[in-house]
């Protein structure tokens, strides 16, 4: 696709590819990044099996928690789901199953960029259930065990 945005052309660029998972996780960090001050911390549910963890990718590249450094961590759950914190907040941000399906059905090779595309221009309260927790530090580790 030619007329992308610069920023999915830079996504597509690290990732290999711009498929729609990517798109989800590059949301999902873009709203972490934008609702939690200071430094991040992150927990993907993907697991690490392709196209889900492709999640992991986008995260890495909008919201600086990579795994070079150490803030982002993977469980093996197989959702699209991850946590963002910081020293004073936890966030849960979760693909909607509605979105989900809809991206299993509709996304192959010939489509994937439109639907990547698509999930670019869609709105956040359509695309994920984003909850915020209050909680300290030892709180948080626990939860996220």
């Amino acid at each position: 696709m030619d007329s992308l945005p610069d920023e999915l052309k830079q996504l597509k660029r690290f990732h290999g590819h711009l498929g729609p998972y990517v798109v989800v996780g590059y949301r999902m960090g873009l709203i972490a990044r934008h609702r939690l001050e200071g430094k991040l911390w992150a927990v993907s549910f993907t697991g690490p099996k392709p196209p889900m963890s492709c999640v992991v990718d986008g995260i890495q590249f909008s919201s600086g928690c990579t795994l070079g450094k150490g803030n982002i961590s993977i469980q093996e759950r197989g959702e699209a789901k991850a946590h963002f914190f910081n020293e004073k907040q936890l966030l849960e941000i979760a693909l909607r199953p509605e979105i989900k399906e809809r991206i299993d059905s509709t996304m192959n090779r010939e489509t994937e960029e439109i639907v990547a595309m698509g999930l670019y221009n869609e709105r956040e309260e359509t695309l994920f259930a984003v909850t915020e927790v209050e909680s300290d530090l030892h709180e948080r580790a626990l939860k996220l065990r």
